[in-house]
């Protein structure tokens, strides 16, 4: 499969808005595909490219196109779109961000996207993972996993913002109450979003698991993200404490953030543990190829009533081997789905 895309669109002011296939090909010359290997885990010999649109396989546009929108430049998009389009090249896309944009319907665009719900956009819209560094290697310069065995009563983890406070909850749902508002009146394009404070529900869920008798929590709440870190050994700190507390827990609570996915789905993944995904109508990456429920314990939004007895029968009904099996599998399916060479 050849990949073209329009290198002159690119912007490097705007990097994280780069179409994530293409971030690891553009660097500066003296990058060697070795750095590019360790840094990204994929090769100049996973991916083709081609200078010549026609003959490529794929077209990319280059930039997300919450760039595009951002810079008035919609035009320059669809104009190469529209060229893909008479060309009958398939063209890939991406939405980054929290939050989504209208996207215009074209019949051979793949619209990749983290944020969303499911329910709401069309089957052209696939999910996209989100792109981590191997925390194994960078946080404990490890490349396999730390096992945990099987214990009677299992750790859940959480470590990040969870919030009681009302006030704040209350500020979240009047801002995101009024960019639907701007959305319904034709003001923006930014996708409305559910009306719900996300601190607060994580806050609630986390306290619903801590009732529960068969479960140890280890749970650090933040009344900040990121627990306000304002410099680079504050981030520090609170990154190791973040992955430590994933490393010291069998599975790991992942709920929704400002935008409607969790980027600690992948971290814990990556980490070797079973996360407990709470489904809130997410579009998660290649659900033709992976059976998500086979990895992950699965909470629909509407059962988090009874999370912690979930969490307990999943568990209970797991042998030993098994455990530990399930917890090299999300190992692999990390390293090998849901990495960069997993969207080729």
């Amino acid at each position: 499969m050849t990949f073209y895309f329009p290198k002159r669109h690119y912007d490097k002011s705007f990097r994280g808005q780069t179409f994530p296939l293409l971030k690891p090909f553009l660097k500066g010359e003296d990058f060697s595909d070795e750095e590019r290997k360790a840094m990204y885990s994929i090769s100049k010999e996973d991916v083709a490219f081609v200078d010549v649109l026609e003959a490529s396989d794929v077209a990319i546009l280059t930039m997300s196109w919450n760039y595009y929108v951002k810079t008035k430049q919609q035009s320059k998009a669809l104009q190469f779109i529209k060229a893909t389009q008479r060309l009958n090249i398939t063209t890939w896309v991406v939405l980054l961000d929290d939050v989504g944009i209208d996207f215009p319907d074209f019949p051979h665009v793949k619209l990749f996207r983290q944020s969303g719900y499911r329910s709401r956009v069309p089957k052209w819209h696939i999910g996209l993972p989100v792109f981590i560094s191997d925390p194994l290697k960078v946080q404990y310069n490890k490349g396999t996993i730390f096992e945990r065995p099987y214990t009677k009563n299992p750790t859940i983890g959480f470590c990040g913002f969870a919030t009681s406070k009302v006030v704040l909850a209350i500020k979240t749902k009047f801002k995101i109450g009024l960019k639907n508002l701007s959305y319904y009146l034709k003001l923006s394009s930014q996708e409305p979003e559910a009306i719900m404070a996300a601190a607060l529900w994580r806050h609630s869920i986390l306290k619903r698991m801590e009732n529960h008798q068969g479960l140890i929590t280890n749970f650090i709440y933040r009344a900040k993200y990121r627990a306000g870190s304002q410099n680079e050994t504050q981030r520090a700190t609170s990154t190791a404490e973040f992955f430590n507390n994933i490393k010291d827990s069998d599975y790991v609570v992942c709920v929704r953030g400002a935008g409607n996915f969790s980027v600690r789905l992948y971290e814990t993944l990556a980490m070797g543990r079973i996360p407990v995904f709470v489904n809130t109508d997410c579009i998660l990456p290649y659900t033709e190829a992976i059976d998500w429920k086979q990895h992950v314990v699965w909470v629909e939004s509407y059962e988090v009533h009874k999370i912690g007895a979930i969490v307990y029968e999943f568990h209970k009904a797991l042998s030993e081997d098994n455990f530990v099996q399930l917890q090299q599998r999300n190992r692999c399916l990390w390293e090998n789905k849901l990495q960069l060479k997993g969207l080729l």
